[in-house]
């Protein structure tokens, strides 16, 4: 494999603990470097990580050794330190979604293109055997030609939970841009591309209640839509209808089912990596799970920066900032289109993923003899 590709992290926040538990220690990557804006925790994480040091965001991004910023700053950040690491000649891995609005996006995309380094992007929950495995269903005639999906995700909110959940609720933030790419992420890989969108969306309540944490009771304004509906027509034709929101209290809906000329599929949960697929044939008497057939075996968070990393040039990473940027296109054009009451055409499209041949564990993760201790 080669000498480790070396990482530096920025934003040392709650997710910060998965994506370590995934790279520290593996032979394809070595984290150097952490930064956060709190300055404890930074000197907490470098501790827990063997031969990481802590550091401002300046000193990481003037670090020569770091080749690449793994940005896991909260949305609206995301832009920002990721033009910042691209300026310093480093490449980037980022959280979803790619940046809090369009633009932003769309130049880390092209800035990076300038540089000549390469964008990643969050979310590669879909390249676990959930997804991939449905993907593959699809690929091989299970379900006929595809016609259509939905994918639902339903919550009563992250302030139930989240100790800060402001940026949920702020631009940036909001059912759709914080849990949508993981669904849209997903409907791309099954179905390909997004051509135009049309969609609704509501904000029934104005303010939102901390219910957990030191700051329990305490009150937060609501700045964006918190009920998101739509339908994404995708480039071969099939539609997928969307709902993302933070005002319901439970679904029995599957969360992604694709439905096609010769049966239907049950997708499990893109915000987990694994999970049961069921088929239903046409003539069938009932769903049938599968065994998986695709995808990286339990999977966790990082697994897409490690298959940039050991991609070497030799294919295009599987969740690459192409696709990041595409769907980040269909999420804020579907918000254009539910304020405008409208359908709208996207400006980008992306290449379908390359699937993910079943891939064991043991051949893809380190030992864990240097896991991080962060937790």
């Amino acid at each position: 494999m080669g000498d480790p590709h070396l990482v530096g992290v920025v934003g040392l926040g709650v997710i910060s603990r998965a994506y370590l538990d995934t790279l520290v220690g593996h032979p394809a990557v070595r984290v150097v470097a952490v930064a956060d804006l709190d300055a404890t925790r930074s000197a907490a994480t470098a501790a827990a990580v063997p031969g990481a040091e802590a550091s401002t965001v300046e000193e990481l991004l003037d670090r020569p050794d770091v080749e690449t910023v793994l940005n896991l700053t909260t949305p609206a950040a995301h832009a920002g330190i990721s033009l910042a690491a691209i300026d310093a000649g480093k490449n980037v891995y980022v959280e979803k979604p790619l940046a809090a609005a369009f633009p932003d996006g769309r130049a880390v995309i092209e800035r990076a293109a300038s540089a000549g380094v390469r964008v990643g992007c969050a979310p590669d929950t879909v390249l676990g055997t959930g997804t991939q495995t449905a993907r593959a269903a699809i690929d091989d005639g299970l379900i006929g030609r595809p016609l259509s999906a939905s994918a639902v995700m339903v919550t009563a909110g992250h302030e139930r939970w989240h100790p800060d959940p402001d940026f949920y609720y702020a631009p940036g933030g909001g059912p759709l841009l914080d849990m949508g790419p993981y669904y849209v992420s997903a409907l791309v890989h099954l179905l390909g591309p997004v051509r135009a969108v049309n969609g609704a969306a509501s904000r029934l309540r104005g303010e939102r209640v901390i219910g957990s944490g030191p700051r329990l009771g305490h009150r937060i304004a609501v700045q964006v839509d918190t009920h998101v509906t739509g339908v994404l027509e995708h480039v071969d034709g099939a539609l997928s209808t969307l709902t993302t929101s933070f005002d319901g209290v439970a679904t029995t809906a599957a969360p992604i089912e694709v439905h096609g000329v010769d049966g239907s599929l049950a997708v499990p949960d893109p915000n987990h990596f694994d999970g049961a697929v069921r088929l239903f044939t046409l003539g069938g008497t009932g769903w049938h799970v599968l065994e998986p057939r695709a995808g990286y075996v339990e999977a966790s968070r990082g697994i897409g920066l490690l298959d940039a990393v050991t991609a070497d040039g030799r294919r295009p990473p599987r969740a690459g900032g192409d696709v990041g940027l595409h769907v980040l296109d269909t999420m804020t054009t579907l918000l254009r289109a539910a304020a405008e009451g409208r359908r709208i055409e996207l400006t980008t499209t992306a290449d379908r993923p390359l699937p993910v041949p079943l891939t064991p564990a043991e051949q893809w993760r380190a030992s864990r003899a240097h896991r991080t201790r962060a937790r």
